[in-house]
Order: C-alpha cells, then sequence, then structure tokens
C-alpha cells in the first residue's frame, strides 16, 4: 500500500474481492450472443479469451521465477519474500481486468474499434514507432516524476504500473490498426513487464555481444532490479535507451548483470522431501497460486474447472523422473529448501507406484548427498512406515553416505504429547499401530495416562507388543473418553459416536474429516516457527501460516544440533532432548483450536 494513499490508489472494484470479474459479464454475455447469432467480429469476441490468455502467461512468469529464485541459480535480489508482499501483490490481475473493461468500452463507444483485419504491416511498424518514441519518452519523465516525494509516498511506493494505450489509440484513429498490433503490443507489454521483475537474469552474454545495439533496445531483469534496490536509477520503462541519454543508468549496471550470471545453484543444508495431495493441490503449491499457497490448503469449488490443467500436471507426474525445488528459507546459519516429489498421494498406495516412489526417493537421497546437504527429513507419505524401512535398508546398503535421514518421528511423538491437555488421565487411541503410535504410548502409560481402544483384538495387540503396567492399556465405550489420538487407516465414522467436546488430536500426516458436531480438532503434529526463519511465504499444505510439520521441523533440529545418526525404520531419538531442543531453536507449541465444529 502506499505510504500516503492519494486519490485512485485503489481500484474501484477493491470491494468485490473474487467477484470483481462479475462487472465484465455483460459485455462478455453480449459477445458470446453477437458471435453466435449476429455477427463474428474478432475485434470484439477475442477480448474475453484473451484476458485469460494474459493471466495463464503472466501465471507461467511467476511460476518459472518463484523456481528459479528457490534454486538460487542467477538470482538478482536476496531479500526474503513474506506473507505481507503476498497479500499486498494479489491484485496483480487486476490491470488485466482493467485492459479488457476499457477495450470493451472503446468497442461500444468507436465505430473505427469494430471490424478490425487480422493483420496490417503499417499499423505494426506505426505502433512500433510510437513505442520507441513517445511512449518510452513519456513514461521515462513520468517515472522520474513520480519519483518525487509528494507523488512518491502516494502512489508509486505501491508500485503501480501504467497500462500504456497510446500507440493502440493511435493507430485506431489514423484507420491503421489491427488484430495482430493490438494484441500484441499488449503481449509485449506483459511479457516485458514480467521478465523485468522475473528476479533472475538469463540474458546471454553474447546476445549482447553480437547485437551491441540491444542494450539501448531492451532491459534485462538486473537492469530494471536496480531501479528497485537504487530508487533514483534506470527509470525506463523497457528500453534503456532514455537512460543513456540522460545519463540515469545505475553505474552498477554491468556489473550485476554479469555477477547475476555467474551465480551458481545454491546448496541447502537441509532439505525436506514432500509431494503432491490433491489432484487440485498443484495449484495451491509455492510454484502455483500465489493468494492460494499463502493460505492454508482447502477445496475450491473453482479449480474444479482447471480439470484440463489438472489432467495435465496428473500425465506429468506419471513420466517426470526427480524431485524439484518448491521453497528456500533461512534459519540462523541454515539455508533450508522443500523438494517436491512429483507424486499425488493417490499413486501411493499403488504398489506399482510405490516401488518407482521408493527408487525416486532413493535417488533424490544420494543427489542431496552430492549436493552436501547435510540433513533430509521425510515429509508425508515419503516416510509411511514402509518407505520409512526401506530407506533404513538403503542406508546399511551405502556406509559411506553422509546425509542424514530423518523422519521426524520423535518429535511428532513429542508435539502430540504436548498437544494433550494437562490433567488429562484417559486417551482413546484410534489407528494403525506404527512405531509413532507405540511411541505415544509407551510415553502416556509411563506418565500414568491410560491408553483404551474399542476391540479386544486391538488390546491383545498392544499388549503384546508393549511392555506397561497392568491398567494401562483397557477397553472402553466409544463415548466415554474426551481425547482421541487418531491415526492412520481408522474408521473415521467412528467419530460420530464421540461425547460432545471431544477433542481429536492427529498423529497421522493428514487430518481427519472433520465430522463431528460440536467437537475440537487439533492440527496435524506442527508448530510455529521462529520470526527469524524467514523467506516463509506460502504454507505448508493445511496448516496456517507460519506454521510448520513436526516433521519438517525435525530434519532442521537435527541439523542445528549436529546430531550424527539417522532416524528413519525403527529408530526412534529421545523424545525429551528433541522437544526441548525445538523450544530452545525458537519453536513453539500450537494451542488448541477453540473453535467448534459447526459442521457434520
Amino acid at each position: 500500500m502506499a505510504s500516503k494513499p492519494g486519490i485512485l490508489t485503489n481500484w474501484p472494484w477493491k470491494p468485490l474481492g473474487s467477484f470483481k470479474f462479475v462487472i465484465l459479464s455483460p459485455w462478455i454475455a453480449h459477445s458470446i450472443y453477437s458471435f453466435i447469432w449476429v455477427e463474428q467480429d474478432p475485434s470484439y469476441y477475442i477480448i474475453f479469451p484473451y484476458m485469460f490468455v494474459r493471466m495463464l502467461h503472466s501465471q507461467i512468469w511467476i511460476s518459472i521465477s518463484r523456481y528459479q529464485t528457490a534454486k538460487g541459480k542467477n538470482r538478482i535480489v536476496d531479500k526474503c519474500l513474506e506473507f505481507e508482499q503476498v497479500d499486498r501483490e494479489t491484485n496483480w490481475d487486476d490491470q488485466i481486468l482493467l485492459t479488457a473493461l476499457t477495450f470493451y468500452i472503446l468497442y461500444t463507444i468507436f465505430p473505427m474499434a469494430a471490424n478490425l483485419p487480422w493483420w496490417r504491416t503499417d499499423g505494426v511498424v506505426l505502433t512500433a514507432l510510437l513505442h520507441a518514441g513517445p511512449v518510452e519518452f513519456l513514461y521515462y519523465w513520468l517515472h522520474r516524476a513520480l519519483h518525487h516525494h509528494y507523488l512518491y509516498s502516494r502512489y508509486h511506493s505501491h508500485h503501480h504500473s501504467s497500462i500504456v494505450t497510446e500507440p493502440i489509440t493511435s493507430t485506431m484513429f489514423v484507420k491503421k490498426s489491427s488484430i495482430a498490433a493490438v494484441y500484441g503490443y499488449i503481449f509485449y507489454i506483459d511479457f516485458m513487464n514480467n521478465m523485468g521483475h522475473c528476479n533472475f537474469e538469463f540474458f546471454p552474454k553474447k546476445l549482447f555481444s553480437y547485437f551491441p545495439l540491444l542494450k539501448y533496445l531492451s532491459y534485462t531483469p538486473s537492469f530494471h532490479s536496480l531501479h528497485h534496490t537504487k530508487f533514483r536509477s534506470n527509470y525506463s520503462l523497457f528500453m534503456p535507451i532514455y537512460d543513456y541519454i540522460y545519463g540515469t543508468v545505475d553505474a552498477s549496471t554491468d556489473a550485476t548483470y554479469e555477477s547475476c550470471l555467474k551465480r551458481q545453484e545454491e546448496s541447502p543444508d537441509v532439505v525436506h522431501l514432500t509431494h503432491l495431495t490433491t489432484l487440485d493441490s498443484i495449484f495451491q503449491l509455492r510454484l502455483g497460486f500465489a493468494s492460494l499457497a499463502s493460505n492454508p490448503q482447502t477445496s475450491k469449488w473453482y479449480l474444479n474447472l482447471m480439470w484440463p490443467f489438472t489432467l495435465c500436471s496428473m500425465l506429468v507426474t506419471w513420466i517426470s523422473g526427480h524431485a524439484i525445488v518448491l521453497e528456500s528459507n533461512f534459519f540462523k546459519d541454515l539455508k533450508l529448501q522443500c523438494w517436491l516429489i512429483p507424486r499425488f498421494k493417490i499413486q501411493y498406495f499403488s504398489k506399482k507406484q510405490c516401488i518407482k516412489i521408493n527408487k525416486l526417493i532413493e535417488e533424490t537421497i544420494m543427489m542431496a548427498d552430492l549436493s552436501g546437504v547435510k540433513v533430509i527429513s521425510l515429509g508425508l507419505l515419503n516416510q509411511r512406515q514402509e518407505i520409512s524401512a526401506h530407506c533404513a535398508v538403503y542406508i546399511e546398503r551405502l556406509p559411506n553416505l553422509k546425509i542424514k535421514v530423518v523422519d521426524g518421528s520423535s518429535l511428532v511423538v513429542a508435539t502430540v504429547l504436548n498437544n494433550i491437555p494437562k490433567g488429562t488421565n484417559q486417551v482413546l487411541l484410534r489407528g494403525k499401530f506404527n512405531k509413532v503410535a507405540l511411541a505415544i504410548i509407551n510415553a502416556l502409560c509411563s506418565k500414568n495416562v491410560q491408553v483404551t481402544v474399542l476391540y479386544r483384538d486391538e488390546l491383545k495387540e498392544l499388549e503384546r507388543r508393549v511392555a506397561v503396567s497392568d491398567g494401562s492399556l483397557a477397553l472402553s465405550p466409544i463415548n466415554t473418553p474426551k481425547t482421541w489420538l487418531v491415526g492412520e487407516d481408522w474408521d473415521e465414522d467412528e467419530q460420530m459416536q464421540a461425547s460432545e467436546g471431544s477433542l481429536f488430536i492427529p498423529f497421522s500426516h493428514f487430518p481427519p474429516k472433520k465430522m463431528q458436531k460440536g467437537c475440537l480438532y487439533h492440527y496435524t503434529p506442527a508448530m510455529i516457527t521462529p520470526t527469524t526463519l524467514v523467506n516463509l511465504h506460502s504454507c505448508e499444505n493445511w496448516l496456517p501460516r507460519r506454521v510448520m510439520s513436526a516433521w519438517r521441523i525435525a530434519g532442521i533440529i537435527h541439523a542445528l544440533e549436529g546430531w550424527d545418526a539417522h532416524e528413519c525404520g525403527d529408530t526412534v531419538f529421545n523424545i525429551e532432548k528433541v522437544w526441548e531442543a525445538s523450544i530452545r531453536h525458537g519453536y513453539l507449541p500450537l494451542k488448541i483450536p477453540q473453535k467448534l465444529n459447526k459442521f457434520g
């Protein structure tokens, strides 16, 4: 937001929120009607689909930029991105909406805007000349004026961008315009604007050696980035020629450009290995829609309309052969990265796919080890008991492996124990009896908390696998316990018989479906991150902002403490030791959500 907002700082449709595009509905409906029943005028019916083309074009740039900056290769600015900036920039598509609205109004008012030809050479040439001359010149001086204190504080500090329409308007009035001139020019503006703000340099040096004059005709990402960091230089729109003419080119322009090209991909200290969950989760990743990624993952009805892209993404996951860098963070002296196994949750339950996933995880661990990674933590189903056991066998085969593999079980157990309200003397355990469940049972029984189950065969299995004192394990009616510990592979319909006010605490990777009214549901094992953990601007799946899963935190703590051991297979670290280290490094426990579930 501008530091001193001036007139027209906010878009007029801001109160409409996500429904702002509804203002175009009359024109969209009329253009469809005209296309089918009246006249197929491309000047009219192309406005709506081209709006989506522009949005897709911008989204591709956003995704590529986030991917490149996470890897670190050729990155220009190291300043961290936080949730505040993401929220401030969620209206990036307002300019696209404004252009579409302007085009519809122009078409309605001016007859010369109708029935444009697809191509006119003189119109295309005129558009290019008008941009290089009047538009670039006027923008340069307007931009310099906006950096005057009065205007800057009221408008430009929010970094608004103008919709440059002068060449389009001029070619229309001299009747030399065309579809190619109008929409080609808009595409040029979008391309150059997105390129200038992508925060990674990719212009090859050879290009400027072959075409020396190019540096006057096209800026590079590093050139425009210096305007954002130095403020009083590099004012040009897209063509730096006027900066060179009037002496406002920053002195470090060439050095910054060359240093960015030489910058290599960063090698992290800690890697967290995750994967895709639901089919539409690809849109809610950090590399997807920023506005969705910056909030806890929930089902959105409009994502169903994206099924062609969802289908394509699923096909890509079937053929993709390696993990990709999803996110990069910094904490104390550690460089942290999150890597994504390109597989959906459903694929982890396929025996054929599970073999391929095991191999993919093996290759990822080896790649991380060769890159100098100290610790790799396994998230979601990447640390499923079968996969974790496979990793343990794999590690035994490679005694020279320097990287430490952590499944985070000990911190998960510690987090669940801390989530149980003080004074609780009985809990109901539901779910698969994996190593996390068994560790929780042992810890609770040592604290004189009775662990109950519903069925006699479950009780017998626990008595056989857990050595505890008599009375620590028992059968219980389903509606008696007030605290439920729920894991994997349990019948979620059982919660419908829970008594009102019951608390459900998951120790599983995925949250249970909230089916019972009047009950409380805790988050999956997680903690609040310290404020010194930076560049955190996306939510981890369904968790709130600045909250991180215990599995992910475990790898960070492992590296900070310098522990020289793996935690996978049947191994569980000292629970108290891991919890104490987490608190000491600034991680905080999550409070029990006090909002009762209102939906059954």
